[in-house]
């Protein structure tokens, strides 16, 4: 009984996965870029009015070994592209890259429910982009899930 993961099928067979996932991703790219910008100026009109922004942001769990939580954000997100795409030309990254995209965006599935309950429970406010972020790393999770299953099951 064979139990490794087959080859994923050819990215021609899933388009729509391998595109969507693009497009998350960079969709999570420009609001993680927008959210590092708010960071480094501190421009509350960033906001939109919204003062959970400035607290979420501001806070002393906005960044990790002093880098804004905003860079990981699009370290991870530039990470998922750069992986799709290597997957266009390579077999090794056709082979892998769907287990590596899922395991990347449950990671960020759950950092970004810690993040979200830390706003809740502790500071108290909700900063509608990193909500953003959090629906963005989510539906990037689901896909890759798909895609990993229909990879498993062809």
């Amino acid at each position: 009984m064979d139990h490794r993961i087959k080859p994923a099928r050819p990215i021609i067979d899933q388009p729509t996965l391998f595109w969507a996932i693009i497009g998350f991703a960079i969709l999570g790219v420009m609001d993680a870029v927008y959210l590092l910008v708010y960071k480094l100026t501190g421009n509350k009109l960033m906001c939109l009015g919204n003062g959970g922004c400035h607290d979420v942001n501001f806070s002393s769990y906005s960044q990790i070994g002093g880098i804004p939580v905003s860079v990981y954000g699009i370290v991870a997100f530039l990470v998922i592209i750069g992986i799709l795409l290597l997957e266009l030309n390579s077999k090794t990254a056709r082979e892998n890259g769907p287990l590596v995209v899922f395991g990347i965006s449950l990671a960020g599935v759950v950092f970004e429910a810690y993040m979200t309950w830390i706003e809740v429970k502790i500071i108290h406010a909700l900063c509608p982009f990193c909500v953003a972020t959090m629906v963005i790393i989510s539906l990037i999770f689901i896909l890759a899930a798909i895609r990993l299953i229909l990879q498993t099951t062809h």
